[in-house]
């Protein structure tokens, strides 16, 4: 377990190094906007032609009008900071990052034990994770079309945990004698789930409807995230090795929170929406006239804003 246990913190100190140089390359090579891409680095003439700028900044901001709220160098203040953090539109949003996750990260870590004991080598072991991995890429492809076709958020990105819940329980009720392979087999179903992440990070996005509190929700809903990798290292313990029959039971119950948390979400948005709907349609058109000219609200507590979900 401790080999393994190594190996791991050798594969991501690998992939984590990575990612670091291309976080700092990528922070010299992309451009601040559209309309700066000329650099020494990039081309004197930049990316784009006078024109594309022009076009590419109207169809931005006529997709989105709210990313016109602030330029691209301007920071926070204080209290826009405070505004954003309070913004309870969102932490449904925060709460699913927590939570919803969890219950894949622990077996993740068995699947490379299962395969080890089955008398794999490193490498080996490496190139049998690999089923999983790209029936996980695949299945979030297809789960982010749909989920763009459909306008549906909720429910598309509920289908992970949904997916998740039967094969958590096959865990909980396996035999310690059953086959090796057979529990890899279960294994690579789970890990191979449809990930949602995508569709989570771009729902913040468009429920924020500010510059302001999409930078700050997308780095708590990160945070969430990697709060909850956390949580989930502490689940599998040793005293409940090798079959993790309790820790299983605990992955289980979080994965129907999250279920509930999907359908509480949903309905939050739904009632949210025809809130604001009641209100918008009370005015007359000299009214919403005033309103839009006048309103203080800002972000997704306009009334003519509507939440995605």
């Amino acid at each position: 377990m401790l080999e393994v246990a190594l190996e791991n913190d050798a594969s991501d100190l690998k992939s984590g190094s990575i990612t670091a140089l291309i976080g700092v390359l990528s922070f010299w090579y992309l451009p601040p906007s559209p309309t700066q891409t000329k650099s020494w680095f990039r081309g004197k003439n930049g990316w784009f032609s006078e024109r594309e700028e022009v076009i590419l900044v109207n169809r931005i901001l006529r997709d989105d009008p709210s990313k016109g709220d602030m330029h691209n160098r301007q920071g926070l203040s204080v209290q826009m900071f405070r505004d954003s953090l309070a913004d309870y539109d969102m932490w449904l949003l925060y709460l699913l990052g927590l939570l919803i996750f969890i219950p894949m990260t622990p077996p993740s870590s068995y699947l490379t034990l299962t395969l080890r004991q089955l008398g794999f080598n490193t490498f080996k072991t490496n190139l049998l994770v690999i089923p999983a991995n790209v029936l996980l890429m695949i299945q979030m492809i297809v789960l982010a079309r749909v989920s763009r076709r459909i306008k549906e958020r909720a429910f598309t990105a509920m289908l992970g945990s949904l997916w998740v819940f039967p094969l958590l329980i096959t865990l909980i009720f396996l035999p310690a004698d059953v086959n090796h392979w057979g529990k890899y087999a279960v294994l690579v179903l789970l890990l191979g789930y449809p990930y949602c992440h995508p569709i989570l990070v771009a729902w913040n996005s468009a429920n924020s409807n500010s510059v302001r509190t999409r930078t700050i929700s997308a780095s708590l809903y990160n945070m969430s995230v990697q709060l909850g990798n956390i949580v989930s290292t502490q689940i599998y313990r040793a005293d409940d090795a090798p079959l993790y029959r309790r820790g299983n039971k605990i992955l289980l119950g979080i994965n129907v929170a999250s279920i509930f948390v999907f359908l509480i979400t949903k309905v939050y948005y739904i009632q949210r929406n025809k809130w604001k709907a009641r209100r918008w349609d009370a005015m007359t058109v000299e009214e919403k006239e005033n309103y839009l000219a006048t309103t203080t609200d800002k972000g997704n507590k306009r009334l003519d804003f509507r939440f995605f979900h």
